[in-house]
């Protein structure tokens, strides 16, 4: 591989919240010049036999997925944190038994936000909002439902006014503690990347500490360059990844129509793309 190489490795598609197929996904990131890209719906492989069945020719795919996370937060308090996954075997027990576990807390989630709606006199059916966005379903596809009944203008509207964790609809989920994560995808032979750690526009932050104490149970990488990271805090978890010898990865955080970022916006160098595959034993990458 050559510095030219251009890798993005945190996509989703219609699997979990995006708005592209996985199908579509990996159609798109070779149609943006993508040489590497990992598709990473939350809480779900659903989307990999898909997106490896219609990948391009000449495109390497990087099968992962994000995770619903909790850990340590600056304030000392527990802080919702999402895990990035890769290249673990999809058949560990332990870490599919997790997977359905996050899955059955996102339905009961979604479903118990729905319902509170629609008693309120909202006009939003859980059935069809249920039936629509499938066993990944989570926020986001709350927030269409609000869009296309006309009760926000926006997803980001939906969020803000009403799905927000201060909002008025706002139901809590049971997520895995980041440590029990960190030791399920090793486990699986899989390498751990925490997302976005310092996306402030998201809320409260991860504690370096806690990030460092990861790191001794075998955290593999910190995602660096995210569209949510501004300059400083980009340099803060470069300084941390070299202290603790973690891969420093980039990735646009791809959703389709659901957000403005487009796929490729931010990327992985290619000596960390090589480092991060070369610590990863549960599955390959599907090169070329």
């Amino acid at each position: 591989m050559t510095e030219s190489v251009r890798i993005d490795l945190h996509t989703h598609s219609t699997a979990s919240d995006g708005t592209d197929s996985p199908a579509e996904l990996v159609r798109h990131a070779a149609a943006a010049g993508l040489d590497v890209v990992a598709i990473t719906d939350h809480d779900t492989t659903r989307g990999w036999a898909e997106a490896e069945a219609a990948r391009p020719a000449g495109l390497t795919l990087v099968r992962g997925m994000e995770m619903s996370c909790t850990g340590m937060g600056e304030d000392g308090h527990p802080v919702p944190v999402h895990l990035l996954a890769y290249l673990f075997d999809p058949t560990d027990r332990g870490f599919a038994e997790e997977r359905e576990r996050l899955r059955g807390e996102r339905v009961a989630r979604v479903r118990a936000m729905a319902e509170k709606m629609a008693a309120d006199g909202l006009p939003i059916d859980p059935v069809a909002v249920m039936a629509t966005a499938g066993p990944a379903v989570g926020r986001p596809h709350l927030a269409q439902a609000l869009v296309a009944a006309g009760v926000v203008e926006s997803v980001d509207a939906a969020f803000r006014e009403l799905l927000a964790p201060h909002g008025p609809y706002y139901a809590e989920k049971a997520d895995t503690p980041l440590t029990t994560a960190v030791r399920l995808i090793a486990a699986a032979g899989g390498v751990s990347v925490i997302a976005h750690a310092r996306a402030r526009k998201r809320g409260r932050l991860l504690a370096l500490d806690d990030i460092r104490e990861l790191a001794g149970l075998g955290l593999g990488g910190l995602e660096i360059d995210h569209p949510d990271h501004n300059a400083a805090d980009r340099l803060v978890l470069t300084e941390l990844s070299r202290e603790l010898d973690l891969v420093r990865t980039g990735s646009s955080d791809y959703h389709g129509s659901n957000k403005t970022i487009e796929i490729g916006a931010c990327g992985t160098a290619v000596d960390q793309y090589e480092a991060l595959i070369d610590k990863a034993s549960g599955t390959p990458v599907i090169a070329p």
